[in-house]
């Protein structure tokens, strides 16, 4: 099925600037919070009153009947983690993925975090993800296809000795929260939509250690590791310009990915 992207305009990026820029601030925001012994329902919680506090809406809640502000993915979780009263220990790994609504408008974007001191194969984990986002999202421009996104994120990974997730992907977004096009972080080259001036979507490659299955659990939204193999995220809101993208949701204060230096907040 041909995919319709919608393209949106100069001053439809001017409110995109504005709620990336609020999203952003979110992820800063929680940074120094997030230490062994925290639970992630108090993240969640100081996730979402900061969202009130600047008079917007945190999308996820209600959203399909998810439960809470926020999504925060801890280890093996791929995604969409519940907020719970399980509390962070030393060595953990963790996504926060932030949506927000900002007078009509939607910006969304994950960073990964970590309690104490990882494995060192973790931070490898981390930092392939990352690195594999802005390889990625260096590529975008008018006329290329997104077929060539995906398969250089994953030849990336896998050079890395790593594996791309196939359950979830980017995706469209703007004035609704899931929108075409789809952004498949791995597949062939010269293949899917090509871009256009004004498309904006979002790229969020999910990197696994072990395997790239996963599968949900009971409560119908956490979706973890097949094989409980350690997970990782990173995403962007990006708009697609003449000289090639422009990144809605870049951190302010250089909190790009851990080890985050808290005391520039």
């Amino acid at each position: 099925m041909t995919q319709k992207c919608r393209i949106y305009s100069s001053e439809d990026f001017v409110h995109l600037r504005k709620v990336g820029e609020l999203t952003a601030h979110i992820l800063d925001y929680i940074t120094s919070y997030v230490t062994d012994g925290v639970t992630t329902l108090e993240l969640d919680r100081l996730c979402h009153e900061e969202i009130l506090r600047h008079n917007a809406i945190p999308a996820p809640l209600g959203y399909n009947g998810y439960p809470k502000a926020t999504c925060i993915s801890v280890n093996h979780v791929v995604c969409h983690g519940i907020p719970s009263d399980k509390k962070l220990a030393d060595g953990d790994i963790l996504n926060i993925d932030i949506t927000v609504i900002l007078n009509g408008w939607y910006g969304d974007s994950s960073r990964m975090y970590v309690v104490g001191k990882p494995s060192k194969r973790a931070m490898e984990l981390i930092d392939t993800t990352y690195e594999s986002l802005m390889l990625g999202i260096g590529l975008v421009r008018p006329g290329i296809r997104l077929g060539d996104i995906g398969h250089a994120i994953q030849r990336f990974v896998e050079a890395r000795k790593f594996s791309v997730v196939r359950d979830y992907c980017g995706h469209g977004i703007g004035r609704v929260f899931h929108d075409d096009p789809t952004v498949l972080h791995f597949g062939k080259s010269n293949s899917g939509p090509m871009l256009e001036l004004g498309n904006v979507f979002t790229i969020e490659p999910m990197v696994n250690v072990g395997g790239y299955k996963t599968k949900v659990l009971k409560d119908g939204w956490t979706a973890v590791t097949s094989d409980r193999s350690l997970s990782a995220q990173f995403e962007h809101t990006i708009g697609v310009t003449e000289e090639g993208c422009e990144i809605f949701t870049l951190s302010k204060l250089g909190m790009h990915k851990p080890p985050y230096d808290i005391k520039r907040q």
